[in-house]
């Protein structure tokens, strides 16, 4: 089957001018927090992803069902309006990690996706721990 046509692709855009273009000074501050932690854990050299996400690593899916298939980022964040998305891919179980995002601090959470409104306001070592924990399970799940 062909791939899925995402809106959302990796691209030659320049990092650092997207982010010294964030215009709200903590999710600016935030994410060059997000971007040194994610090169960190990571060990990728980040890229864009369509206009607005900053993304690490890469894999190929496809679904069993439909056999729908694209290439997507391991992990990755944006620095949105109201706050900082953070993916963390589907297949890693929140539910799973309790603990250790009631010790994570104020956040919402989406399928794959934490929203945090202030990194200040949460325990980054947790939050690098959730991180590497998501990363290393795409590694491991999408062996090339």
């Amino acid at each position: 089957m062909a791939q899925a046509k995402l809106k959302t692709k990796k691209n030659k855009k320049s990092v650092a001018a997207f982010l010294n273009g964030v215009k709200n000074p903590i999710r600016k501050r935030d994410a060059k927090t997000m971007l040194a932690m994610m090169k960190a854990i990571t060990k990728q050299k980040p890229t864009m992803w369509g206009s607005g996400i900053v993304g690490f690593g890469n894999y190929h899916y496809q679904y069993e069902a439909t056999g729908r298939e694209g290439d997507w980022f391991a992990t990755g964040f944006s620095p949105r309006t109201q706050n900082t998305t953070i993916y963390i891919m589907p297949g890693y179980s929140f539910p799973a990690h309790k603990a250790l995002l009631e010790k994570l601090g104020p956040h919402k959470l989406g399928k794959s996706c934490l929203y945090i409104t202030d990194l200040q306001k949460v325990h980054l070592p947790t939050l690098r721990t959730l991180i590497a924990r998501g990363y290393r399970y795409m590694q491991k799940k999408y062996k090339k």
